[in-house]
C-alpha cells in the first residue's frame, strides 16, 4: 500500500485471473481457452490489415462488424454494443445501467468479476444462494434490487438455465436491467438474444474468446434495447473511444463470417466435454451437469486442493477455487482429445 494510492484502490479486492504458467509441455486446462484454434479465414483477415493503415485509427463504432453481429442474430445494428473483451462490457454495463440504493444481485457461485466491478463501482452487491444442486432458483431473484446479473451457462459451475426460468426473472423485475452473461452459451445452451426484442430490461452479452477462439483478440459485445445500447456507448465515449483496434475488427468480423468452423469447433468440444464426463464419474467424480467448455467436478473421497496440486506435479493445471461451498471442486477446460486423455490418465494414477 502506498501513500499515493487513493481510497478506492486501498480498498479494492482486484480480479485474480486464471495463471498463465510458462512451463515445457504443460497440458493447460485452467482458463477455459478454445483448443481447436481459430477460423483460418480470421487469420488471413488479420494478415490483410498488416498494412500502412494500421497509422489511422480504427472505426470508434466498429460499424462493419456490428453490422455482421447483427445479422447473424437477426437483431438491428443499433442493438449491438462492442467492447474490449466481455469483461469491458460488464464493466460499462456495472456502472452504465445498475441502479445505487439498491444491491446488485448475482449468485453466490459465479463469476468472480461481478463483486470486484461492484467494489469498483461503489455499488452495492448481494449474492443469491444456489440450490444445493447449484442451480439458480428463479424464484429467489424476486426481491428488490437494483438490477440482476449471472451468466449462463453458470461459471464455474457450466450449469444452464433454460429460457423459461430466464423469462420468469425477467417479468418479476420489469424496472431493473437483467443482465444474461453468455460467454459459454454456443457449448449446448440456447441464446436469450431472442428475448431482447420483448424485454426492453433484458441486456445480453457475449464473447468471442470461447467458442470463436479469438481469447488473445479480445472483442466482446452486448445485445438488447437502443435505450440500454445507448447508455453503454455513452460510458465507453467517456472511456475509450477506440476499444477494438483494426485488427481485432477483422479478424473478428472473419470468424463469423465462417459458419463452418464455428459449428465444427463446438461439436468437437461438446463430443470431448462428454467422453471427460464419463471417464470422470468412472474415476470417482461428481460432475454437475455442463452446457459449457469446462467441467466442475469434486471427488468422493479426496480434496479438491490435494488433486489440483498432484495433478500440477504430473504438468497438468485445472483451476481450484478455495471458496466457500465449492473448495473440494475442480473446473477443468476441456481440451483437445491428446490433453484430455493426459488429464484422465494423470487422474487415474493417484
Amino acid at each position: 500500500m502506498s501513500k499515493f494510492w487513493s481510497p478506492l484502490v486501498s480498498s479494492l479486492v482486484p480480479y485474480v485471473p486464471g495463471e498463465q504458467p510458462k512451463m515445457a509441455n504443460l497440458v493447460k486446462l485452467n482458463t477455459n481457452e478454445n483448443p481447436f484454434g481459430p477460423s483460418p479465414k480470421v487469420i488471413e483477415a488479420i494478415q490483410a490489415e498488416l498494412n500502412d493503415s494500421l497509422r489511422l485509427y480504427p472505426d470508434p463504432e466498429g460499424e462493419s462488424l456490428r453490422q455482421t453481429i447483427a445479422g447473424y442474430h437477426s437483431v438491428k445494428p443499433e442493438q449491438v454494443f462492442l467492447g474490449n473483451g466481455s469483461d469491458e462490457v460488464l464493466a460499462h454495463i456495472f456502472y452504465a445501467l445498475f441502479q445505487h440504493g439498491q444491491p446488485v444481485l448475482f449468485p453466490d457461485v459465479t463469476y468472480s468479476f461481478y463483486p470486484v466491478y461492484c467494489g469498483l463501482y461503489n455499488i452495492e452487491g448481494k449474492t443469491v444462494a444456489l440450490t444445493d444442486s447449484f442451480e439458480i432458483n428463479p424464484e429467489d431473484y424476486k426481491q428488490p434490487n437494483g438490477g440482476i446479473i449471472f451468466p449462463n451457462p453458470n461459471a464455474p459451475t457450466g450449469r444452464y438455465l433454460g429460457l423459461e426460468h430466464v423469462e420468469a426473472i425477467l417479468q418479476a423485475n420489469p424496472e431493473r436491467v437483467v443482465v444474461v452473461d453468455e460467454a459459454y452459451v454456443d457449448f449446448g445452451g440456447e441464446s436469450a438474444i431472442k428475448l431482447v426484442d420483448i424485454y426492453p430490461n433484458l441486456l445480453v452479452s457475449q464473447t468471442l474468446s470461447k467458442a470463436r477462439s479469438l481469447a488473445g483478440l479480445r472483442v466482446g459485445f452486448a445485445i438488447g434495447h437502443p435505450d440500454l445500447i445507448e447508455a453503454l456507448n455513452r460510458v465507453k465515449n467517456s472511456f475509450n473511444s477506440y476499444p477494438l483496434d483494426r485488427l481485432a475488427l477483422a479478424g473478428a468480423k472473419a470468424a463469423y463470417e465462417d459458419e463452418a468452423w464455428f459449428q465444427k469447433s463446438c461439436k468437437g468440444v461438446i463430443s470431448e466435454r462428454e467422453r471427460v464426463t464419463k471417464s470422470l464419474e468412472g474415476l470417482s467424480f461428481e460432475v454437475l451437469p455442463s452446457k459449457a467448455n469446462f467441467v466442475f467436478a469434486r471427488h468422493r473421497a479426496k480434496s479438491g486442493e490435494s488433486l489440483a496440486k498432484a495433478l500440477r506435479e504430473q504438468g497438468i493445471i485445472v483451476r481450484h477455487f478455495n471458496k466457500p461451498r465449492i473448495s473440494d471442486f475442480l473446473r477443468i477446460t476441456i481440451g483437445t482429445p491428446e490433453q484430455n486423455n493426459s488429464l484422465i490418465s494423470g487422474l487415474n494414477s493417484l
